[in-house]
């Protein structure tokens, strides 16, 4: 597991609360969802944005920013929930080991927030080899997200996965 953590600045932390309240109420921007993760230390909910990713039917949270305060109590509680507005997703986890799995979730991510995160990629993009990917792959946890729906007769998709990655000014 990667100790590696570029922390936020209070810019940013700024901007984290702004879009984060924005998702609790409906607002969404470029895909952004609340996450929220009980704290290893002090056993209460801690809440930050993030981009929910969807990559051939599972679901991933990406942390650019390495091993960030979201992603050391991911790894204590095994999951957490994601809400937009009124609809929360309570979620179980799992951090992908080094893979392939992992390389292409970190590709898709790029491809897609790239243009927000790519200052803490160290110029890799999603238009990289898969040894630049697989360089920096260690530095950026990603987690494999299981949905679970409080309502019973939902459809098979509802145990669909759910990919999230952590919002670029997000910083937990």
């Amino acid at each position: 597991m990667s100790e590696h953590h570029i922390k936020p600045s209070r810019f940013d932390s700024a901007m984290n609360a702004a879009v984060a309240w924005l998702a609790r109420r409906g607002v969404s921007f470029f895909g952004t969802a609340e996450l929220s993760v009980v704290g290893r230390k002090s056993g209460e909910w801690r809440r930050v944005p993030v981009n929910p990713l969807s990559l051939n039917g599972e679901r991933y949270l990406i942390s650019p920013r390495g091993a960030s305060q979201w992603v050391r109590n991911m790894r204590a509680a095994g999951g957490g929930r994601l809400q937009l507005g009124r609809r929360q997703q309570t979620f179980t986890a799992t951090e992908l080991p080094e893979s392939a799995e992992k390389t292409e979730a970190l590709r898709a991510y790029l491809d897609r927030w790239g243009w927000e995160v790519k200052s803490y990629f160290d110029g890799v993009t999603a238009k990289s080899s898969d040894d630049e990917l697989a360089r920096i792959s260690p530095l950026h946890p990603v987690f494999r997200i299981t949905t679970a729906h409080a309502d019973a007769s939902a459809s098979a998709s509802a145990d669909a996965h759910v990919t999230v990655a952590e919002a670029p000014v997000t910083k937990a």
